[in-house]
């Protein structure tokens, strides 16, 4: 089959490779110069910014994709273990380093709050049997069939699954620890989510798995060096990609995707891959009979966070940070009522005050000159392209609203951890705002990672990876099934492999 897939991101890189590894002509439209996507690389003045992807958790993801591709993650990518994890600050209380193993996490818990450990190791046990559970049932799925709840493992498990369904995050752990440092640790990957603990099932205490028990590593050469592993194996595999090539419309004729418009062609192709944003897609580049999720529907959808990103170049070391860092305020509720918009939440108390720092020069020398650092702050703040742009594309001036959160996130970080001329020793200074995820990569409202996980947006809640309406149009990414992040990219990718060769079996798809 021919098959046109929109997009060079992690899904449309990993979607266009499996499907030209199993035997079909495959194409890539990118509007951008070049593969990626949010995960861009930026070079200023000696430094090297990830713009995009940090935290590289669920080896299993990886592993699975990489085999589909007939190699392997210790072929492609030079891993690094990282020992701590990562570094809380809680408050004014002294930073928490996150040990790399389970065990020495439950004997630090221990040590904070007696009776925390055995607390821990009872939380990561249930983590990793749900975590084993969703890879196994839940995330390589399509739900068009309802065997993944009747598989044996779920029904024993149905009534743990549906009070981890019904209970939020926040409240497991808080029923189970004490301490504030604790809670937060064990809650903070709601953000990884897109969401806040108080809004997202208590099932996704199985992300403890993944960072605690599996521990956290860091590729060589930052998510870059897994942009460029996906698109040459892609390429190795026959892929044809045409990067400057923006999309304006899906061709649809007698209810079948045939094809894409671009400025001034007309490509044919006997099934079409958006790995665009889903609202994008719908909104936008289908023509308005055949969208089955009209902009109306988006009124009750979750489009999870933006973000303000600070890119800084530092002189000097800045032992004080781990290669990951959460600074996050002793009460962090005012912070997620900032972000989520509540009322004039965001006017009134600023952005986040609770930030994530990432200082890849911890572990990779070639981000940033000797003796030097690099630093990517993340500001969580709403969804919003109004809050505006920065200045990492080329745009001379800030909007005063990102800016103005910039400098506050720098103040924050300088007095948290201890650097008190820290704005005096930054050599590179760039920002991205809301406004910059929407022009550039056509985000919903400006969302930095995607539609919140909340349980309305959850499992086959968060919608399909294929077209209600269209016969062989699919979706991939972070917008659609099953959920955000690079493994879930990859999964995804997987899952419309799957989508397209049963559609196949069933003869929906004839060649043209």
């Amino acid at each position: 089959m021919k098959v046109l897939v929109i997009g060079a991101g992690f899904a449309g890189l990993a979607t266009a490779g499996l499907l030209a590894k199993a035997g079909h002509e495959v194409q890539v439209v990118e509007a951008l110069d070049g593969p990626g996507g949010r995960a861009d690389s930026l070079e200023f003045e000696g430094f090297r910014f990830d713009t995009g992807p940090s935290w590289y958790l669920m080896p299993d993801a990886f592993d699975h994709f990489y085999r589909q591709m007939g190699t392997t993650t210790a072929a492609e990518l030079d891993l690094v273990d990282l020992d701590p994890g990562y570094r809380v600050y809680t408050g004014e209380r002294a930073p928490l380093d996150i040990p790399a193993t389970a065990s020495a996490t439950i004997e630090l818990f221990e040590g904070i709050e007696p009776g925390a450990g055995e607390k821990l190791r009872a939380h990561l046990r249930s983590a990793g049997e749900t975590y084993t559970l969703a890879l196994e049932r839940f995330l390589y799925t399509t739900f068009d069939t309802p065997a993944p709840f009747l598989h044996p493992k779920v029904i024993a498990r149905v009534g743990e699954l549906l009070r981890l369904l019904l209970e939020p995050l926040e409240r497991k752990v808080n029923r189970d620890f004490e301490d504030p440092q604790i809670r937060q640790t064990l809650s903070y990957p709601a953000v990884f989510l897109s969401s806040e603990p108080k809004a997202i099932p208590s099932l996704y205490h199985l992300m403890s798995h993944t960072d605690l028990v599996q521990g956290v590593r860091y590729p060589q050469g930052g998510f870059n060096a897994v942009v460029s592993s996906l698109h040459r194996l892609a390429v190795e595999a026959g892929v044809v990609f045409h990067f400057n090539t923006p999309v304006s419309e899906i061709l649809v004729e007698d209810g079948r995707a045939v094809g894409v418009h671009t400025p001034g062609k007309v490509w044919r192709a006997d099934a079409v891959v958006s790995g665009a944003d889903l609202h994008h897609t719908e909104t936008t580049l289908l023509p308005r009979r055949w969208r089955s999720r009209p902009e109306r529907t988006w009124r009750r959808r979750d489009p999870g966070l933006g973000a303000v990103l600070v890119l800084l170049g530092v002189q000097g070391e800045l032992p004080q940070l781990a290669h990951h860092t959460l600074l996050l305020s002793e009460d962090w509720d005012p912070d997620f009522a900032a972000v989520y918009g509540r009322g004039s939440a965001l006017r009134e108390h600023g952005a986040s005050h609770s930030i994530y720092v990432s200082k890849p020069s911890a572990s990779d020398p070639g981000v940033a000159p000797e003796g030097q650092e690099n630093l990517f702050i993340l500001v969580p703040v709403p969804a919003d392209p109004e809050i505006g742009r920065g200045t990492a594309y080329g745009t001379e001036q800030a909007s005063g609203v990102v800016a103005g959160i910039a400098e506050q996130a720098i103040a924050r970080l300088a007095e948290q951890a201890g650097i008190p001329d820290l704005n005096e020793r930054i050599l590179v200074r760039r920002t991205l705002g809301p406004g910059d995820f929407a022009e550039r990569y056509h985000a919903w409202s400006g969302g930095a990672l995607g539609l919140a996980h909340t349980l309305r947006q959850s499992a086959f809640f968060r919608g399909s990876n294929t077209s209600a309406k269209v016969s062989g149009l699919y979706y991939a990414g972070s917008t659609t099934l099953p959920g955000v992040g690079v493994p879930m990219c990859l999964i995804s990718a997987d899952n419309v492999r799957r989508s397209l060769l049963r559609d196949q079996k069933r003869g929906i798809l004839r060649k043209l």
